[in-house]
């Protein structure tokens, strides 16, 4: 057994908001941290979203084991600022990678996750018609990295089918009176400017379980990987109507660490 130093640069991805290792946005199917298949790797984040009415910050961490499993957790506390409030929830998660590898294989990368969420603070989200204080989401993601391929630069992309019953990520509770659990399609694609930095953007759709016009997600980042230990992202974002609040753009920064 040894620590993780065994991967390229930047190839892990960044913390995703829900604790797993991918964008900020969606997981990917790459797993947390540099490990290969005789390392482990240790990873934490803190993650801040500043939008018009609201903020959200997320810590937690990540192990990776042999680059084959790993665990995250994350802790989300959401800033409701119109009426001083916050909203709280837990996240565990696990993701298996199923086959492949980023960069060498000729396939993409496949690895199946499952998030559980507990919310915290249900009651905002059962007096909007949530039905449960907490649900599981399970995702199936596919990443693959074309090293040169526009221009000669390397180009990396994911698309994420996740079955979901959760309202605003949980924070609002899960399921509702206008639906259940549905699929939703996630996906994400960067450019490799060089070996220690990255631009790229996401959109991930989300369900309208509560009948508020839960709006999809997307945003554009920019990471920067200095080395194997720390990355730093920084994002836009556009996040549409939350709680039928319109309008809810702003700025994500998040710092990683990983050993």
């Amino acid at each position: 057994m040894s620590f993780a130093n065994g991967k390229l640069l930047a190839t892990p991805g960044v913390s995703q908001v829900e604790g797993a290792g991918g964008g900020g946005l969606v997981p990917w199917a790459q797993l947390a941290g540099y490990a290969t298949e005789d390392e482990l790797a240790f990873s934490a984040f803190c993650t801040q979203a500043n939008i018009k009415d609201f903020q959200l910050n997320s810590c937690g961490g990540q192990v990776n084991f042999y680059d084959r499993l790993e665990l995250s957790f994350a802790k989300q506390n959401f800033d409701v600022e119109p009426l001083s409030l916050t909203l709280s929830q837990e996240i565990i998660g696990i993701k298996l990678r199923l086959y492949g590898d980023l960069v060498y294989s000729n396939w993409p990368q496949l690895s199946l996750g499952i998030q559980h969420k507990t919310l915290t603070t249900p009651d905002v989200g059962f007096s909007l018609g949530a039905r449960d204080d907490n649900g599981n989401d399970v995702y199936l993601a596919a990443s693959k990295l074309h090293l040169g391929l526009l221009a000669g630069y390397n180009v990396l992309w994911n698309a994420t089918v996740r079955h979901t019953q959760s309202n605003e990520l949980g924070l609002l509770g899960f399921g509702g009176p206008e639906g259940k659990a549905a699929l939703n399609a996630e996906v994400s694609a960067a450019i490799l400017i060089n070996k220690h930095l990255a631009i790229g953007t996401e959109y991930r759709q989300k369900p309208d379980n509560l009948g508020l016009k839960e709006d999809d997600w997307q945003d554009v980042f920019i990471a920067w990987f200095p080395n194997k230990h720390i990355n730093l992202t920084l994002a836009y974002l556009d996040l549409g109507a939350i709680a039928a609040l319109p309008n809810q753009t702003g700025w994500y920064l998040s710092l990683s660490g990983s050993y």
